[in-house]
């Protein structure tokens, strides 16, 4: 069982306690309190001094500050995003009315629970650090955390009965008003374990969600994080007060007699059949979206250009990679789920092949299904693709945690069997005895870094000799009248081997797709000709295997 704390602790707080026990507090029982709050601190100091704490300031994964590239553009989405700030210790309550001129609102003070169920200590303390991150990202200040090393969540309160008081305790000493556990709790569990810390609980689902519906830009966006937050809602509707009490009849309705007659439902059920409606119009929404993209989709299909998706953990790096190799300009800031909404850019290879690169939602451990759910349409755009980058975080200290999170969402999609490159981003702050681990245990790995652009130029190299590429080869004999077949053939659906100028018009010997194919068989001349000069190197840019005279 470990415990961690760094929140500022008040020895006054825990007579809250010992008053609900029906008497007022004694000076031995108050120096109880303190001497246990007190002890607890210094055993946390002395575990922290020997292997450091599990939770120490600012979440780890958010440690840095965001640091730009040229690539990465002007940044407007993430000026526009900052200029509502939250800053710690401040007060909700204005002593003067000019506070409202700042724009800043007070972040939530949290507690951390958790349970190391399985596995090594180090997996609970990892999971417990991306709380605090995804904490820290919903805009709240994280002052302390708890883990417990449980078999099976408790039935009632998901913590031991024992363990819900000390994290109660913690509460009250740390003066918080939130407390995250690291797991979906089931809405009794949620209710049971309030009863007993006395504060607001929200589980690990409500956190993301939260995170999902501060950033979701897009109109699909967010209508697909409002379907799965009213998801998410509906088995956990709760009435408060006698106004949600069942209507009745006659007397029973509290004696008010005739005018308080009425349906016989309660408020709660009506609150359950309007989400139950709103849903059904946010899919129809969806569903109406759904189209558009699918048509852009097949549009690229038709003219067979590659399609390379970017999916990996969040904070990984992915946008940061989209700008290096497209100069998107897409968000980029160190925070999770920073970017939501899908960005498609176009892309060339090296030698000029075009395709496309799509940027995606970030996944996490334990993604809600909610979430993968609402998101499949926009899922999508990994499963039809002809490559996946995976990015993983070089510097995490659970990479091939990362790689088995994503994969598992990867699995829900369908897109398991897809070819696939393992991209280690963040080389330059990354260990190089765990960048050659991931070199031995994954194969197809390319070691990069957004920030330096270490690395871009073999990725870009091995996208290109991943993607599909034009596989047909053709001799043409081009009018010069026809320029505009030659700057097509210049674009980025073709790959020119070799040009000779006659005068006749322009011989070429190209690789084209096979739409493409087709339309050019009318510059094919009836008997092959031979290049002037360099004749062997024209012959061997064919593919082995198929002679000349087979060409189309």
């Amino acid at each position: 069982m470990t415990n961690t704390h760094n929140g500022s602790h008040n020895p006054s707080s825990g007579s809250a306690e010992l008053s609900e026990r029906g008497h007022q507090p004694t000076p031995s029982e108050l120096e109880d309190v303190v001497e246990r709050v007190l002890s607890r601190a210094r055993a946390t100091q002395d575990r922290g001094a020997e292997a450091g704490h599990v939770l120490g300031g600012r979440a780890r994964e958010l440690a840095g500050e965001t640091v730009h590239t040229g690539s990465d553009g002007e940044q407007f989405d993430l000026a526009e995003r900052q200029s509502l700030r939250r800053v710690a210790n401040l007060s909700t309550e204005l002593e003067d009315i000019t506070e409202v001129e700042y724009r800043e609102l007070r972040l939530e003070k949290v507690v951390l629970a958790g349970l190391w169920t399985s596995g090594r200590a180090e997996d609970a303390e990892n999971s417990l650090r991306e709380l605090a991150a995804l904490a820290e990202t919903a805009g709240s200040e994280v002052l302390d955390g708890v883990i417990q090393r449980r078999s099976t969540p408790d039935p009632a309160t998901y913590l031991g009965s024992g363990k819900a008081l000390e994290l109660k305790e913690i509460v009250a000493a740390t003066g918080a008003d939130t407390v995250v556990v690291d797991e979906e709790l089931a809405p009794s569990q949620r209710r049971a374990l309030e009863d007993v810390v006395k504060v607001k609980v929200i589980d690990r689902t409500g956190l993301i969600l939260d995170i999902f519906a501060q950033h979701a830009k897009s109109k699909e966006g967010k209508a697909q994080v409002e379907l799965a937050q009213l998801e998410y809602m509906l088995p956990r509707l709760r009435g408060w007060g006698g106004n949600l009490s069942r209507q009745a009849g006659g007397r029973a309705a509290a004696g008010e007699g005739i005018g308080s007659r009425g349906p016989g439902e309660t408020k709660i059920e009506l609150d359950r059949r309007r989400i139950r409606a709103r849903m059904a119009k946010l899919k129809r929404e969806i569903a109406a979206m759904k189209p558009a993209r699918e048509a852009k989709r097949l549009n690229r299909r038709r003219h067979s250009v590659p399609s390379v998706a970017i999916a990996g953990y969040t904070n990984a790096g992915k946008s940061s990679l989209l700008n290096r190799l497209t100069d998107a300009g897409v968000l980029v800031e160190n925070a999770l789920f920073a970017t939501l909404d899908p960005t498609v850019r176009k892309a060339t290879t090296p030698d000029g092949i075009g395709y496309t690169l799509s940027d995606t939602v970030g996944f996490v451990r334990s993604l809600p299904t909610q979430l993968v759910e609402a998101f499949r349409s926009t899922l999508e755009e990994v499963a039809d693709a002809d490559l996946i980058l995976h990015v993983v975080d070089g510097a995490h200290p659970d990479p091939e945690g990362q790689i088995r999170a994503v994969r598992e969402v990867l699995a829900d999609i369908q897109a398991t069997t897809l070819p696939e490159i393992i991209v280690v981003n963040k080389a330059d702050a990354a260990d190089p005895f765990v960048i050659e681990r991931l070199r031995n245990t994954y194969k197809n790995v390319a070691v990069v870094s957004a920030h330096t652009g270490a690395g871009i130029e073999e990725l870009k190299d091995l996208i290109a000799s991943s993607i599909p590429r034009p596989d047909h080869v053709l001799d043409l004999m081009v009018p010069y009248s026809d320029g505009d077949v030659v700057s097509r053939l210049h674009s980025w659906d073709a790959e020119i081997l070799r040009t000779e100028y006659l005068a006749e018009g322009t011989h070429l010997l190209v690789k084209v797709r096979e739409d493409l194919a087709g339309e050019l068989a009318r510059y094919v001349p009836e008997q092959p000709l031979e290049f002037s000069v360099a004749d062997g190197a024209a012959e061997a840019a064919v593919p082995a295997g198929e002679p000349a005279a087979d060409r189309p």
